[in-house]
């Protein structure tokens, strides 16, 4: 793709994947997960970048310290707007995984237009089983049938 070509994409930053553990006081959160959660982000960006829909912008060192400190995008005030503005994004995206049990998981994308602080895109895709395979497999059907074709006005496969 021509510089001139991915310099007309909209630009998107990635804020992180959050894990919400339904039964964390039976079942902790393991490391095992906190590296899915850092995987699937690497996954969903790359991605993005590679269908030559988005321009991908990192965050800068002092956002990502917010974020870590527990500025959780979407249930913050919109911080998420302002770490899309320090980006230079036209929209931010983040996910959340909801642990149920180790069977039963749900993963979510939400995307934010920060012009005008609009939530663009929310999708959710169930999937069962607690392992990398599935969280692999969530993201990139996430991407590929949720995300996308909604980016593109087209309707999902």
């Amino acid at each position: 793709m021509s510089t001139a070509k991915a310099d007309a994409l909209p630009t998107l930053t990635y804020l992180g994947a959050f894990l919400q553990n339904d039964n964390a006081g039976l079942e902790p959160t393991t490391d095992a997960e906190r590296a899915r959660l850092r995987k699937v982000g690497e996954i969903f960006t790359q991605d993005l970048g590679d269908s030559g829909q988005f321009r991908i912008v990192r965050l800068g060192a002092e956002q990502l310290q917010h974020i870590a400190a527990g500025q959780t995008p979407g249930e913050c005030g919109q911080c998420e707007i302002e770490y899309g503005k320090a980006a230079g994004a036209d929209i931010v995206a983040w996910m959340t995984m909801q642990k149920v049990s180790n069977l039963i998981l749900n993963m979510n994308v939400y995307m934010v237009d920060v012009a005008s602080r609009r939530q663009v895109l929310v999708k959710s895709v169930d999937l069962r089983g607690n392992t990398d395979e599935s969280w692999t497999r969530a993201v990139k059907y996430l991407v590929k049938n949720r995300v996308l074709p909604a980016h593109l006005g087209l309707p999902p496969a």
